[in-house]
């Protein structure tokens, strides 16, 4: 029992390293920025992530409301 669990732990040690690669050893390396408003393609297309089309809504009702 011993045995797996050390052999599970260096499993996932290595697995953490081969992900962390490109992080480790770029300079200035970061995780990459997927969030769909921050992606410069989509933005150009007009692409906006959901929760930002649910605020513009929400705020577009709201103003809707207090000019009635």
């Amino acid at each position: 029992m011993i045995k797996l669990l050390i052999i599970s732990g260096a499993v996932l040690l290595i697995c953490m390293l081969f992900l962390c690669i490109n992080i480790i050893f770029k300079k200035n390396g970061s995780f990459p920025n997927i969030h769909v408003s921050q992606n410069k393609t989509l933005r150009d297309k007009g692409i906006t992530c959901v929760q930002s089309q649910d605020f513009k809504i929400r705020h577009q009702a709201k103003c809707i409301k207090e000019h009635k």
